[in-house]
Formats: structure tokens, sequence, C-alpha cells
């Protein structure tokens, strides 16, 4: 040995090459670190360090990081494999026997339930026997960290899907639509105005198979001055976002078409969406809106009043002969106004009619009364219908004035008991009081059975019609017979 040299160097063997991880001579190099150093060592080197004795309880300690705020400390004199959740005990029987057993250290992930009641907390040990009366230290890393990143992108990737999801469900959709569009659509390249796309409809329309139309040039399905028309059209969308159909014939004198375009993007780029639709499809359209004109012409010159209400009873719209007959200048006067401002004879009037018509649909010759606008009266019978599908739920009456047809005949052949000779001969022998107190009750009891047939025997409507409680009215059916019992016994009730 020679002057100078540390006997430990010599006596030490150095460790094979395979484990040049491990340091070549730790006698030498750590034998003067005493225990204090060493458990600063440990509890810098891991997160939590663990003192576990050979019955495989915990006699110490140490915490640092995140999980200092755990109270591991509590965790001495307990069991180890006590302290893990349930799937975790066979991992740590390996881990500890592995450890006796003096195998490489491996390292192993358990999960220990928070002490805070929150997610378990996972921490990834490795066990070293350290040859003192069997205890086993164990060295544990903190894993929350990384397992708050897995679940971060577990999560995102779950979003993705359903994004994914949601995506492929809407190009299903609109793939569906872009194939049962009865118009030919072509999705044209904007920076080539090569076409990309074709739906089935553009294969009917162009006399071609939409295969065959995808990669060519959008201008070669028209003649040349079309030609034109379509770049000028496209060069319309790509300054203002779209373009109104234009007229444009197909080439090799094909068929008259309407051509409009769209623009969008996508990641490729700016792109154009191209409709050509042939003119049938517009010129039947022209003409429904031609007939349209002429049915609304043809309303305006009824000679009968025509008349359309919302459901709120509000006019939409009026012809000249309703306006004629309620003395109102202009459409602009009787617009938004409720028609019961003309018509009826009183609002129980109106609403008998409004409300036959909301329960049967339509109501035919109802008699009643227009009131004109500086005081005129004309008797009109009401025809009217219901229509309450469609966008805007409508009411239409038409308003035919009496006079201009033939006297119809009396709604009742009902007539007053006494003659004016009979009533004569009654004066001297009855008193003129008894006299007038009878013929009251006549026309009293005819004027309640007219309300009660104008009514359709509505006694709600008769009563707001003469001006009378429903339980005056009650009174007087029951004075002059015409009540039946249950409307006797809902007066008396």
């Amino acid at each position: 040995m020679g002057e100078g040299e540390d006997p430990n160097v010599l006596m030490e063997t150095p460790l094979p090459r395979a484990s040049l991880g491990q340091f070549r001579t730790p006698k030498a190099s750590l034998g003067d670190i005493d225990a204090d150093i060493a458990a600063r060592l440990i509890s810098a080197a891991a997160d939590v360090a663990l003192v576990i004795d050979q019955g495989g309880a915990i006699r110490d300690v140490a915490v640092s990081g995140e999980l200092a705020a755990e109270d591991f400390q509590a965790w001495i004199g307990r069991q180890f494999i006590d302290t893990v959740t349930v799937e975790s005990r066979a991992k740590v029987e390996e881990l500890l026997r592995e450890a006796e057993q003096g195998s490489p250290p491996r390292w192993r992930q358990v999960n220990h339930p928070s002490t805070r009641s929150g997610p378990d907390i996972p921490v990834r040990y490795s066990a070293l026997a350290s040859g003192r009366k069997g205890r086993i230290i164990l060295l544990g890393r903190d894993l929350g960290a990384m397992a708050a990143l897995q679940q971060r992108l577990v999560e995102a990737q779950l979003s993705m899907e359903r994004e994914y999801s949601r995506l492929r469900h809407a190009e299903t959709r609109y793939r569906l639509l872009f194939h049962l569009a009865s118009e030919a659509v072509l999705i044209v390249d904007a920076a080539s105005n090569r076409i990309t796309e074709a739906n089935p409809a553009a294969g009917r329309i162009l006399g071609k198979a939409s295969q065959a139309t995808v990669g060519g040039a959008v201008f070669d399905l028209f003649d040349a001055e079309s030609a034109q028309t379509v770049q000028a059209i496209l060069s319309k969308a790509r300054a203002s976002g779209r373009s109104d159909g234009e007229r444009a014939h197909l080439a090799k004198g094909g068929a008259a078409v309407e051509v409009a375009a769209s623009m969008f993007r996508q990641e490729n780029g700016p792109l154009f969406l191209v409709r050509i639709s042939t003119l049938g499809g517009a010129t039947d359209r022209m003409e429904a809106r031609r007939a349209e004109e002429r049915l609304s012409k043809l309303v305006g010159d009824l000679p009968d009043g025509f008349v359309v209400t919302g459901l709120d009873r509000r006019i939409l719209t009026a012809n000249q002969a309703f306006l004629d007959l309620a003395q109102v200048g202009g459409s602009e006067q009787a617009t938004g106004e409720p028609l019961d401002r003309w018509l009826g004879r009183s609002s129980a009037d109106f609403n008998v009619l409004v409300a036959n018509l909301k329960e049967h649909g339509a109501v035919r010759n109802f008699p009643t009364v227009l009131r004109g606008q500086f005081g005129s009266l004309e008797d009109v019978e009401v025809t009217a219908v219901s229509a309450t599908q469609g966008e805007q739920p409508c009411l239409g009456f038409v308003l035919r004035p009496q006079g201009r047809r033939p006297t119809p005949e009396p709604r009742s052949t009902r007539q007053l008991p006494r003659s004016i000779e009979q009533l004569t001969e009654l004066i001297g022998r009855v008193p003129l009081k008894d006299l007038v107190r009878d013929t009251t009750d006549v026309i009293e009891r005819l004027c309640i059975e007219a309300a009660l047939e104008l009514t359709g025997d509505n006694r709600a409507s008769a009563a707001q019609m003469l001006g009378l409680s429903r339980q005056s009215l009650y009174v007087k059916l029951r004075r002059y017979g015409l009540a039946s019992a249950e409307a006797a016994e809902e007066a008396e009730g």
C-alpha cells in the first residue's frame, strides 16, 4: 500500500460494467455520511419517504412538495398496506417482498385515499432494504400532476370525439341535402374555376353524369356568350359574397337555365357554390305569382264586401265594396281596426258570429247590420270561413247587402195575438194600464224568442244582445213558459 492511499478504496471491488447506473465505490464515497445527512438526502430525493419495520408498520414519514398538505404523519404506527386503496394492496405486498429478498428495486404505482376527502393520491414507490433489523425504506414520487395531465388529456380526447361526431352528423345531413336538392349544385374552386363536387341533379340538368362533371372548368358547361355571364356572376359573388340568378344557356345548344352563386371558405381556400336550375321552375313560380295577383284583383273587384282579419278580429285587408259600405275613405283607415267597429247590431251579435265560426269553421247567411262611419245602417248577410292552418291564421268574411237580393221569407211566422181592431174593441172595457201591460208582455216575449233564435238558443249571448243580465233573462223565460226545467233550476240556484 502506498503512502497516502485510502485503504477503503483499495479494499472495495469496483462494480461490474452492467451496473454503471450505480455508484462504483459507495463505501469510499459515502462512507462518512451520518443518519441526519442521509435523512435529508432521502427527503430531498423523494416527495414522500417511509420507513417500514419488519412487520410492515410505518415507523417514520418525510413529506415534501404538494403532498405536505396531506396528513401523512398520521400514518405512523399503521400498517403500510392499510394506507392504500384496495386495488393497490397486492402491489404493496409484492413491493415489500422483493425488498426483503434483496431483489433489484422496481418502481410501482399505488394509490392512497386522500385525507381531505378528495380524489385518490397516486404515488410511485421504490423499496430498499436498509439492512438494520429488517427495515425497508420506501421512496415515493407524487404522480398527482401527471394524473391531472392524463385526466385533461382524456377529457380533451373525449371532447374531440364528441366534436368529431357532431361534425360527422352535420356533414351527413348536409350531404343528404346536397344529394336530394332538385337544383344542380356545383362546388367550384375559386382559384382555378374547376368543379370539385357535383350533386346527382347536376347530371340530370347538364346531361352528363355528375362524376364526369367533376374536374372540368365550370365555364365549359355553357356556350361562349353564357360563359362570360357566368364569369360575371362569379366575380360578383367574389366581391359581395353572393350573386342573384341570371339567365344562361348550356353548351352545345343546351336548354336555358338560371345560374346563381355564393362564396364560402374552407381550409383549402375560397370556394363557390353554384346553383343551376331550369327556367321551368322559375316560370312555374312566376305563373303562381301571376295567378295570385289575378285572384287578388278579382276579390278586390267583388260587388260584395270582403274582409280578412286575424284571430284577434282586426282587419288585415278589405276590398273596395266593404270600404264603400263602411263609408271609409281608404284601406289604410280600416287596416288594423277591429271589424266589430262596423259589423254587428251589438258586440254580442258579432261575438255570436265569431263563436259559431270558430266552432264550425264556416258560417252561412248570418243576418246582421253594417254600421257606416257616418251613421248609415245596412242590413247584410255574412258568410264567413276560418283558416287556422298556415303561417298566418285568419278569418274571412263576405258581406252581402240584403237590398240586392229578393226579400227572404220571415224567420218566424209568429204574429201578435191581437190586431189593431181587436185592441180598439177593448178600449173602454179594459183599463189602459192593463191593455199596455198585455201588449208589452207580448212584444217582450217575441223579442226574447227572436234573440234565442238568432243566437242558436245561447242564453248568455241572448241576454247580452237584449241588454239583460243572465238572471233577469231566466226570470222572464220562466215567466213566459220558455225555460226548460233545467234552466229554471239553474236560475233558482
